[in-house]
């Protein structure tokens, strides 16, 4: 790699928007491209691997990474804990490597203070419906955390406006399409 610092990209929006399959794809369009591994508390899903999509932790393991002061950002979300630790951003971008932080609203607002130079995109559903058609489609938790999933869906909508990009996803490959030229013009800026 170059001597260049790799640029931070914030990827944030509600849950079931799509963030993981447009990032996984972004990821292997672009060699240039990491992603950082948050830890989580919550169990691991079906095809998920440790290290890999998270860091799963139980909770007095979290916990005592906060006490350390380990991570740049952390939140609860639906029972459960997110965080992104300072070494996974610190490491690839100083290699000059492009990072991928794909992290819920609230930690993303965390980082716009923690990480000023940030990139922010924020990945929108085409429509409330839509995204209440997807939760449910995922079947991966039961109704009644779905329906808070939206409801929480419709307070991280208004985060949007806080964020340099907005990518509707109404077609992954466009959606894709739009994330990886944020990069490739962030990454021509910087040099």
């Amino acid at each position: 790699m170059s001597a260049r610092r790799g640029n931070v990209f914030v990827v944030s929006g509600p849950s079931g928007v799509g963030k993981s399959t447009i990032v996984r794809r972004v990821l292997e369009s672009d060699p240039q491209v990491r992603f950082s591994v948050s830890h989580t508390t919550r169990a691991r899903r079906e095809g998920e691997q440790d290290g890999v999509d998270y860091r799963f932790v139980d909770l007095p393991a979290f916990q005592a990474l906060i006490a350390k002061g380990a991570f740049l950002e952390h939140a609860e979300y639906q029972g459960n804990y997110y965080g992104t630790s300072r070494a996974a951003v610190e490491e690839p971008t100083r290699l000059g490597f492009d990072l991928i932080l794909e992290v819920e609203v609230q930690g993303a607002k965390q980082l716009q203070t923690r990480l000023p130079n940030a990139i922010r995109v924020f990945i929108r559903p085409p429509s409330l419906a839509s995204l209440e058609t997807r939760l449910r489609a995922r079947n991966t938790e039961d109704a009644s955390v779905a329906r808070g999933r939206l409801e929480r869906a419709r307070e991280e909508l208004l985060y949007a406006d806080e964020c340099q990009h907005r990518i509707v996803n109404d077609s992954v490959d466009k959606a894709v399409d739009e994330l990886l030229r944020v990069i490739r013009d962030a990454r021509r800026a910087a040099t």
